[in-house]
């Protein structure tokens, strides 16, 4: 059990405690937490009695009275203390499988599991839970969870995910709704795949299971240089993406008029590749799936523009973005002569992957070199950063950039309005 803590809340239960980072909590009254939820729950008794492993090994019981609604204050360095459940699956299109070798070991853990997705919005399959598994979803009602549907034909599924128990997508999501848990959905979308008619079939099938489904997001499948999987897979081109939004639009079209919302999204790369612009901001509703590519794009204009702010002359920025974004923020900072943006081709993982998240320190230190010139500030975006952490995905640190292009302020940028109020220099 790793269920280790990293930070103490100041003034919280767990200071008073006097707790510290280093300690474990290996019991709560008699019994060993499986992860935060179970903590929570263990915790929301009024009479508390703690076994705390402290960094030195020394073992210590703690009792305490709390009031019910207390919390304990205290942050650990993983959500689940048994461990991440691993994905058994096998997808021809996993991303996890495609990363480069020799890299942090974190990126290829592939998981698959129901903890993380009621936590942190992360994406299953439902192919690897138990029945065990489906009673602690309902007895903690974990709801909403992240469902990755891709296909509703169950044939094509197992194909798709390498394994029989794909195919009981329908079983199992009966099983989630009469446990009555709310689900949001995803395709990753191949050509000539489990697209066209398929693709109608599962949006329809999806539409149906209303109100426990909140939304279905469309993303295109990705592949980088490193993938070695020999089943054929087809990315889309221009023309294929603007027949997938305009299948899709009939769609939401339909929807939108019975019931006021868009519920099907398509992901922000479609627009992208087919040269199209996005829809407004209120067809993406209240961005469900923001944090999966649905709307980041549009959301971001509206906060820039919604911040309203001036610009300052006397210095010069460097707007470091990847290629699909790069024509919206030359049209963003037009107006803005001291303002110049450069798209760093990801050299990395292969000039197809285009998305600003996956840049790495390396790709952007050659184009910040080859572009040259007088900066006084360059803008990254922070989803290129590990959450928390300044570190890129090929261990290159923000410190390393900032050492090797001093004095310009480098200023990691998470959304439109950061960025304009960077542009107007009131980020220190």
């Amino acid at each position: 059990m790793n269920s280790t803590i990293t930070k103490i809340e100041t003034g919280s239960l767990a200071d008073e405690l006097e707790l510290a980072a280093g300690d474990k909590i290996l019991q709560v009254n008699g019994r060993a937490p499986l992860d935060i939820i179970d903590l929570s729950f263990q915790l929301a008794e009024e009479d508390i009695e703690l076994l705390i492993e402290h960094a030195d090994g020394e073992r210590e019981i703690i009792a305490f009275e709390k009031d019910v609604d207390e919390e304990l204050g205290a942050e650990f360095e993983s959500a689940v203390f048994d461990g991440v459940r691993r994905c058994k699956n096998h997808c021809v299109f996993c991303f996890v499988d495609m990363i480069a070798p020799n890299m942090r070991r974190t990126l290829s853990i592939k998981d698959d599991d129901y903890r993380l997705s009621f936590l942190f919005g992360n994406f299953i399959t439902l192919t690897n839970l138990t029945a065990k598994d489906f009673r602690r979803i309902k007895n903690f009602h974990l709801s909403p969870l992240f469902v990755s549907v891709h296909t509703m034909n169950p044939a094509l599924r197992a194909e798709m995910l390498r394994t029989p128990r794909a195919a009981q997508i329908q079983a199992q999501l009966d099983e989630l709704e009469r446990a009555g848990v709310e689900y949001h959905t995803q395709v990753v979308l191949c050509k000539d795949l489990n697209d066209g008619a398929e693709l109608d079939f599962t949006i329809t099938e999806i539409l149906k299971r209303r109100p426990h489904a909140l939304s279905l997001a469309i993303v295109p499948v990705g592949v980088t240089k490193y993938r070695r999987d020999k089943f054929p897979l087809k990315q889309f081109d221009k023309e294929s993406a603007a027949k997938v939004i305009g299948q899709v639009e009939r769609f939401q079209q339909k929807i939108r008029a019975e019931s006021g919302r868009t519920f099907v999204y398509l992901g922000d790369e479609f627009y992208f590749l087919a040269e199209r612009d996005f829809p407004p901001v209120e067809c993406y509703d209240d961005f469900p799936q923001i944090e999966n590519g649905i709307g980041m794009t549009r959301n971001f204009i509206e906060e820039f523009r919604d911040e309203g702010l001036g610009t300052r002359d006397e210095f010069f920025v460097d707007v470091v973005c990847g290629t699909s974004i790069a024509k919206v923020f030359k049209r963003l900072t037009a107006d803005l002569p001291n303002v110049r943006i450069l798209p760093v081709v990801n050299k990395f993982f292969g000039e197809r992957v285009n998305v600003s998240g996956l840049l790495t320190g390396g790709d952007i230190i050659d184009a910040l070199k080859s572009a040259g010139g007088s900066r006084d500030v360059i803008l990254i975006p922070a989803t290129a950063l590990k959450a928390g952490e300044g570190i890129f995905l090929d261990d290159v640190t923000l410190d390393d950039l900032r050492k090797l292009f001093a004095p310009a302020q480098i200023v990691p940028i998470h959304d439109g309005a950061e960025f304009r109020r960077a542009l107007a220099g009131l980020i220190k």
